[in-house]
């Protein structure tokens, strides 16, 4: 007999008219395909799981959602092309607003069954490495000039990343080196008085 969880049936309770029929009867079809399905509430909104997560829905305003955690290792095609981006996307089936929304129960059985494979291979979406920054590049020409204040110098190296990347990226950007030499003057005036390169817009600056 399938276990349901009473704080899923409270977000259903609590969840419109119209979203009630779609819930309650995606919930069937999970149970029915997944016997052995644990009822959660994860991120505010009712989670399945099996061997870890399998699926999702949530309830909003005027449509309701359905989607896989692993999604994006999902053999059917259709659903790739519906968002699956990610293992943690939802709303793959698109804005669901009443049950003739819902794809047909043997499709959607299909897909349980696809998601409860992979997690019984111990199948893992591979996560994203971190973005590393690149470390900032200050050309020759800006270090020799800003050395020759040493006020500005000294100031420059106190900055944050954000504000050297901020008048390095200015100065050298600059399409002509009549527009550049200026540029750099200025920086050197600006950062003497201690002054970051967008100080115009800060209030402590006006």
């Amino acid at each position: 007999m399938a276990t349901k969880n009473k704080a899923v049936d409270a977000y259903i309770a609590k969840s419109a008219d119209f979203a009630k029929p779609i819930l309650t009867h995606l919930r069937e079809l999970v149970h029915k395909a997944c016997p052995d399905v644990v009822e959660t509430i994860k991120w505010g909104t009712p989670s399945f799981e099996y061997k870890g997560i399998l699926c999702g829905f949530a309830s909003f305003k005027a449509h309701c959602s359905f989607g896989f955690w692993k999604a994006s290792l999902m053999k059917d095609n259709e659903l790739l092309l519906s968002n699956a981006k990610s293992e943690a996307a939802m709303g793959h089936l698109g804005k669901l607003t009443s049950l003739k929304d819902v794809p047909s129960d043997k499709r959607i059985t299909a897909w349980i069954k696809d998601a409860m494979r992979l997690n019984d291979e111990g199948v893992k979406v591979e996560k994203k490495k971190p973005v590393t920054q690149k470390e900032l590049e200050i050309p020759g020409y800006f270090t020799k000039a800003v050395q020759k204040n040493k006020k500005a110098w000294k100031l420059f190296e106190a900055f944050s990343p954000s504000n050297k990347k901020e008048y390095v990226l200015w100065v050298d950007e600059a399409k002509t080196e009549d527009t550049r030499n200026k540029r750099l003057e200025q920086a050197i005036e600006w950062m003497a008085e201690g002054k970051p390169r967008n100080w115009k817009y800060m209030k402590e600056y006006r």
